[in-house]
Formats: C-alpha cells, structure tokens, sequence
C-alpha cells in the first residue's frame, strides 16, 4: 500500500471556503475514482491555512490509473476551472508515503 499525502495551503481565510467548494464538487469525484480517503484535516495550530488528505492506493500504479480515469471526468476537469478561478489555492504538495509494519493502518 502506498498513501498520497496532499497537502494544499489555501489563502490566508479562506480555508472554509476551500473546505465547502471541495466538499461540493470534489469529494463526490474523489470517492467515485480514488477510492480509500484515509482522512481529510484542517490545522489547528501552526500552519493554519493548510488542508492535508491522505488516500490509500495498492501501489503507485493503481494511483495513477485512478487519477487517470478521474482527469478524463468532465465533472473535474471543471472543478479544476473553477478552482483556478476562485483563486483559493496558494501551494499544493503531494507526498508518497508508505506504512511501517507496525502501522495500524496497513
């Protein structure tokens, strides 16, 4: 199992925003071709201008043939639109991580 760990810093007070535009028209799209969302967070402390999500793939194939058949999903790519339009995304990283063999989450 690999997890992508996506990371977005939104503009300073519009983490709502981000929070409730994605929740409409991204997190249907994401359930229906990512799959295993192991979780999905907004900071407290420190940096709080920033949305992280973890998804669960089989390996880094499996993600990519998701995401493919995601990016050719007209819903998203006008989500994408309109996200760059409304202008909330300040960065977004994405990190591969895996689990150790003591993880509860395998």
């Amino acid at each position: 199992m690999i997890v992508d760990m996506r990371i977005y810093t939104v503009k300073p007070g519009r983490v709502g925003d981000f929070v409730a535009f994605y929740k409409e028209f991204a997190w249907p799209l994401h359930q229906k071709y990512l799959g295993r969302c192991l979780g999905w967070y907004t900071g407290l402390e420190g940096q709080l201008n920033q949305v992280v999500h973890l998804w669960a793939f089989d390996s880094q194939a499996d993600r990519e043939s998701r995401r493919a058949e995601l990016a050719k999903d007209p819903a998203w790519q006008e989500y994408l639109r309109r996200l760059g339009e409304g202008g909330l995304l300040v960065h977004t990283e994405n990190r591969f991580i895996t689990p150790t063999n003591f993880s509860p989450v395998q």
